[in-house]
């Protein structure tokens, strides 16, 4: 049981291999790869605790050595991409070696910044541990880190060498992570594809309670998704935008509950979708049903939808408006928001009025208070 998608990109295409088993094969999959016998694995103390041995046994005769960092979004920042950057060098990675990102999307993106910022650019390969890393971040190259500023707000493009996709890694996820990295597989049927949402509709408390082949099927076609789109825009001049349905309210939301256990990322795409949606059902864009349709699924898969999900104080509509123009979307000052003329039917578009905006906000906030 094993799939493979190809992120077809020239002479920087790599493979997306996906399925049970593959870190026992490990060392199978990178030996391809190595200039000389050996790896330096970025991950974080709770992958650590439970895979890195796993690791290590599947990297066979590659001598591997291994940098835990804390785990959480707190820890994509200036301080841990120096602390990455630092032991790289001491290690004395070359460019011809490889750097492996073990873990969820913090630790793809901090470690993919970082060989891509070390010796000018370091070959790395991608091994999530999330259902969110697996279905999203590992794939396309968006590497970074988060500021007080915004989130993903100082990166680069750096595609991996590689991504290996372990279903099985999926096990050991709590329900929460779990959950939370179902925000992003939704997103890809809401984005483009109404058909892999009615297959969600149906299969999602399957996928959810643990069925592999389930899990399997959702990951591969989110993952060809996002290859199709990365091919075709690497670098979100244009299509590739729409992978951000959500994530203008997203990163507002994460930006204000300060990176914590407050509001996983998942859990604000999922909330961010359903905002999406909403506001294309107020500019008049799509239907009633399809915000309903979407609250209905998310909340069927015990997700939080509402502003009333997350706990804790969030500033006004106003605060909120100006945490969202700091997004990196934002183009000659106007936000890009991606809207939805149905389930599958997104778009990019910059007019959105400011006063229907708020008014958004501000009934969300209201039934936080209500």
């Amino acid at each position: 049981m094993r799939e493979t998608v190809k992120v077809d990109l020239g002479e920087r295409s790599y493979e997306v291999r996906m399925g049970p088993g593959l870190i026992a094969q490990a060392g199978t999959e990178i030996a391809p790869l190595l200039h000389r016998p050996r790896v330096r694995v970025i991950t974080d103390e709770t992958v650590a605790g439970l895979h890195l041995e796993e690791l290590r046994a599947g990297l066979g005769d590659i001598e591997m050595s291994a940098l835990a960092l804390p785990p959480g979004e707190g820890t994509k920042c200036w301080a841990q991409l120096e602390r990455a950057c630092g032991w790289l060098l001491e290690q004395k990675v070359e460019r011809k070696d490889i750097v492996i990102a073990f873990g969820g999307g913090v630790i793809g993106d901090l470690a993919g910044f970082a060989a891509a910022i070390l010796r000018r650019g370091v070959r790395f390969v991608q091994i999530p541990t999330t259902l969110l890393a697996q279905v999203d971040s590992s794939v396309g190259g968006k590497t970074g880190i988060n500021t007080a500023q915004g989130k993903n707000l100082i990166g680069a493009f750096h595609q991996p060498s590689l991504v290996l996709a372990d279903i099985d890694l999926l096990g050991t996820l709590t329900a929460r992570d779990f959950i939370a990295g179902y925000g992003e597989v939704v997103k890809y049927g809401l984005l483009g594809d109404a058909r892999f949402f009615d297959w969600l509709e149906a299969n999602g408390p399957a996928l959810a309670a643990g069925d592999t082949a389930a899990r399997l099927k959702a990951v591969r076609r989110s993952v060809e998704m996002k290859a199709g789109i990365v091919a075709r825009d690497e670098t979100e001049e244009g299509e590739r935008a729409l992978l951000n349905l959500g994530h203008t309210f997203c990163h507002a939301l994460e930006s204000a509950t300060g990176y914590g256990a407050r509001l996983l990322h998942g859990e604000g795409v999922a909330i961010g979708c359903a905002l999406a949606f909403e506001l294309s059902q107020r500019l008049g864009l799509c239907s009633q049903e399809a915000p309903s349709r979407v609250r209905a699924h998310l909340k069927a898969m015990g997700m939080k939808t509402d502003l009333a999900d997350i706990d804790g104080p969030l500033p006004d509509a106003d605060g909120l408006i100006a945490l969202m123009a700091q997004d990196k979307k934002v183009l000659d000052g106007k936000m890009r928001f991606i809207l939805a003329r149905g389930i599958g039917e997104a778009f990019v578009t910059s007019d959105v009025p400011r006063d229907v905006l708020k008014r958004l906000l501000e009934d969300a906030l209201e039934t936080r208070r209500a």
